[in-house]
């Protein structure tokens, strides 16, 4: 989805966004992006670039996946309305564009400590915090099949 499709997409619904890389889908993803879905009408997901993940220091080998293909297996899960592809360190352009009523990210992030809760909260957006599925994520599978 390019960014003009989202600002159109819109079309006065209640539009939640989420970013990260969705690097490895797995369970944890599913149930964060089920439950942001649930916060609005619309959700759109920010994916960082494949340069951006290098600049987030996720490690040599990541993404593992392209951008173009995390951004399909995204948008093929029926509780992702869209997904758009950013290079930059943090979302805060789109956010800027798209102005979601909510944000959305996971439970190891803290309201206070979001580079884009000051931009949300100046537009009379909100930011929400969801609970993690505990020990699920792509670091942690990627973690176990090098042991192998």
């Amino acid at each position: 989805m390019t960014l003009d499709e989202a600002l159109k997409i819109r079309s006065g619904r209640k539009l939640v966004f989420t970013n990260g890389v969705f690097d490895i889908l797995h369970a944890g993803h599913v149930q964060y992006l089920q439950a942001a879905r649930r916060l609005g009408d619309l959700l759109i997901v920010g994916v960082n670039s494949d340069e951006s993940v290098r600049m987030l220091g996720k490690g040599p080998d990541r993404p593992v996946n392209p951008l173009e293909d995390r951004i399909s297996v995204l948008e093929g899960l029926g509780c992702v309305d869209g997904a758009v592809g950013f290079s930059e360190h943090t979302p805060i352009r789109l956010i800027e564009l798209l102005r979601p009523e909510v944000h959305v990210k996971g439970g190891d992030y803290k309201v206070d400590d979001l580079p884009e809760t000051s931009v949300v909260s100046a537009y009379g957006g909100e930011v929400v915090i969801l609970p993690l599925l505990v020990g699920r994520s792509t670091t942690s599978i990627l973690d176990r099949l090098g042991s192998d």
